[in-house]
């Protein structure tokens, strides 16, 4: 029986991996921090109990900014690793 080789992990494919795994952490962080909007799963967690103040705080605006960032980082991400896995077979 002959067996084929495991081919290596690339450096590439090693640290987009990495990458993955610390925005799928931060991104998860990021996603619980946000405060709910009222509806949904958000009140079943208390989130519900809160008065809305109308309007978003700047600090909310940047939560919102850093998410969008963090999750385009982990799209792109994936997509890179999906090319590198598909270029190695």
């Amino acid at each position: 029986m002959i067996v084929a080789p495991v081919p290596m992990m690339t450096v590439p494919v090693l640290v987009f991996s990495i990458v993955l795994v610390v925005t799928s952490v931060i991104l998860a962080l990021f996603i619980l921090m946000h405060k709910g909007r009222g509806g949904g799963l958000s009140d079943l967690f208390g989130g519900g109990m809160s008065t809305s103040m109308g309007g978003t705080s700047v600090a909310e605006r940047n939560l919102d900014r850093l998410t969008i960032i963090v999750a385009a980082v982990w799209l792109a991400s994936i997509v890179a690793l999906g090319l590198l896995y598909k270029l190695q077979s």
